[in-house]
């Protein structure tokens, strides 16, 4: 992520490019930011939490994504992609191509070196101007430790920690648990 970064464009051109392109690449304030790729522990993680996602919520009102499903912050001049999304109620678009969710509920970023910054920084701040998410959660692929921040009545983010693989991560927005040992199934980490 943000390994490089073009000259100043509008939204429209961002989409233009984007729709078109082969790679993906994020947009921040006309900034085009090109997105590395995911190493092999992202991709268990992202999988493990999409389908405890889809799973504990199939049958209801809500649809979950992964990574491919644009984020759109109107209030940021920001396009993401989320590593996974979850969307209640009826889903939200910028336009007919539906390629840009504007209302998700819950947001997941998957930590890695070259992300971990802009995930806590400038997407943190950008994601918490969206009215309709209520929950961001902040998942390191280094170790066992998930952050869970959680949108109080007052606007407020309360923020809880996970470090232990027996702990659950209630999701109180969906009304769903996830347990930490289910988000790193098949994770091995390197001895300290």
């Amino acid at each position: 992520m943000a390994v490089r970064t073009i000259p100043y464009i509008s939204e429209a051109q961002y989409l233009q490019m984007e729709r078109q392109a082969r790679t993906r690449s994020e947009y921040l304030a006309g900034q085009v930011l090109a997105m590395a790729g995911a190493s092999r522990a992202h991709n268990k993680i992202a999988i493990n939490l999409g389908v405890q996602l889809y799973t504990a919520l199939r049958g209801r009102d809500c649809e979950v994504y992964l990574s491919d499903m644009r984020t759109k912050v109107s209030q940021a001049s920001a396009y993401f992609y989320p590593d996974v999304v979850v969307v209640c109620g009826e889903p939200q678009f910028e336009d007919e191509h539906e390629d840009n969710l504007l209302n998700p509920t819950v947001i997941v970023e998957i930590l890695s070196p070259s992300t971990e910054d802009f995930d806590r920084t400038e997407k943190l701040l950008a994601y918490q101007k969206l009215d309709s998410l209520r929950e961001y959660l902040l998942v390191s692929q280094q170790e066992v430790h998930v952050e869970h921040l959680v949108r109080q009545a007052d606007g407020q983010w309360l923020k809880r920690e996970y470090t232990r693989l027996g702990e659950i991560v209630h999701l109180e927005s969906v009304q769903v648990e996830l347990p930490v040992q289910a988000i790193y199934e098949g994770i091995v980490f390197p001895s300290p």
